[in-house]
């Protein structure tokens, strides 16, 4: 368990901070409750066949978060520890499992992929590409994978709202690999698939063992590909290669504990008590901004340009999903917390009133 404490203790103003909480309670988000049927809806404005659900959904649960400083808890809302659905989020998770592949030297970060997985790099558009651009969004990956073209995620905008008419799906031609940022869920599953391909395990087993269960997190979350679409045979072991996202299902259901657990990993530079879980340095690579976007990282959202929420400090990063799910680590103020279910709009509206509670 991780220990709370008073706010006061944590130098929290009481009643700003429940003004916080009460906020975020407030202006839940409109993302209908039945996963499902908001897919269904074309949340991410794409018409079947391309909307196809192919993995597990669940309905969402009612808003809820946590927030620590100085590694304890100092108020909580909501159900924390039912497990629910967290859409891109995930993606950082991806990011962490890469750390630790990184860390065992099964990729460099600058070498062409197809070195390691040549089946997945084998195309003209593909070749050059390496590690670094995956996990920078700046490949350019070009292809179908688990029966999704990445052509559904060219042209996306992710300040166009739900469902609102988008160029998002149609025509780019295409630029080289490291020149055009994009953020595309297909290429964030191809960089999941070609991680399981090096570690020749499942990512969610490779998490559980050298990330979750070090921290001590629950045993109720749960890591989801697309079932028999993204399964494949590896040395003569069946394995789900697992989603970033959950635009078509899947994804990790997970509970706010858990993130709050992650963040504060991710806080102390890869390091729980007196165990280095993931390496400092390749957090630092998390958190190095993507040229091409300087609010982007390794998979993580950044802040130094005030873009991702112009009322927290340049020093925080987040690991965001549509919902609006958020994990908000900030290192120089001791400061972690998860909200969950929030209007999108609003979300920069929590952030400063917690702030502003900070005595």
């Amino acid at each position: 368990m991780i220990e709370a404490t008073e706010p006061s203790a944590a130098r929290f103003d009481a009643e700003r901070l429940q003004q916080a909480v009460d906020f975020a309670i407030a202006r839940e988000s409109a993302m209908d409750r039945d996963i499902a049927r908001a897919l269904d809806g074309g949340h991410f404005s794409e018409p079947l066949p391309d909307g196809e659900i192919i993995g597990p959904v669940r309905p969402r649960g009612d808003p809820n978060g946590m927030i620590l400083r100085g590694g304890r808890i100092v108020t909580q809302w909501g159900p924390v520890d039912a497990p629910d659905m967290t859409f891109s989020i995930t993606k950082s998770y991806i990011a962490i499992c890469a750390g630790i592949a990184w860390g065992d030297g099964l990729f460099d970060l600058d070498r062409p992929c197809r070195e390691t997985v040549p089946d997945l790099f084998d195309a003209p558009q593909n070749r050059a590409i390496t590690w670094r651009q995956l996990l920078q969004q700046t490949s350019e990956w070009e292809g179908t994978l688990w029966g999704k073209a990445d052509r559904i995620d060219r042209h996306r905008s992710l300040n166009t709202a739900p469902g609102a008419p988008s160029l998002k799906g149609t025509h780019r031609d295409l630029s080289a690999p490291g020149t055009f940022w994009e953020y595309n869920d297909i290429r964030v599953n191809v960089l999941s698939y070609a991680l399981m391909r090096v570690f020749k395990r499942p990512l969610p087993e490779v998490l559980k063992e050298r990330v979750m269960d070090p921290i001590g997190a629950s045993g109720a979350w749960s890591w989801h590909g697309y079932g028999a679409h993204s399964t494949v045979d590896i040395e003569d072991r069946a394995m789900e290669s697992v989603s970033g996202g959950a635009h078509w299902g899947g994804g990790l259901m997970i509970p706010t504990t858990d993130h709050a657990r992650v963040g504060l990993l991710m806080g102390a530079k890869g390091r729980w008590g007196d165990r280095q879980i993931l390496s400092s340095d390749w957090v630092e690579h998390c958190l190095d901004p993507c040229p091409l976007h300087r609010g982007y990282g390794f998979l993580w959202w950044l802040n130094g340009n005030g873009e991702t929420a112009p009322s927290a400090p340049a020093s925080s990063y987040f690991a965001i999903g549509v919902g609006r799910n958020a994990i908000w680590v900030d290192p120089d103020l001791d400061l972690v917390a998860v909200v969950r279910w929030i209007d999108r709009d609003s979300f920069d509206g929590f952030v400063s009133r917690v702030i502003a509670a900070i005595s």
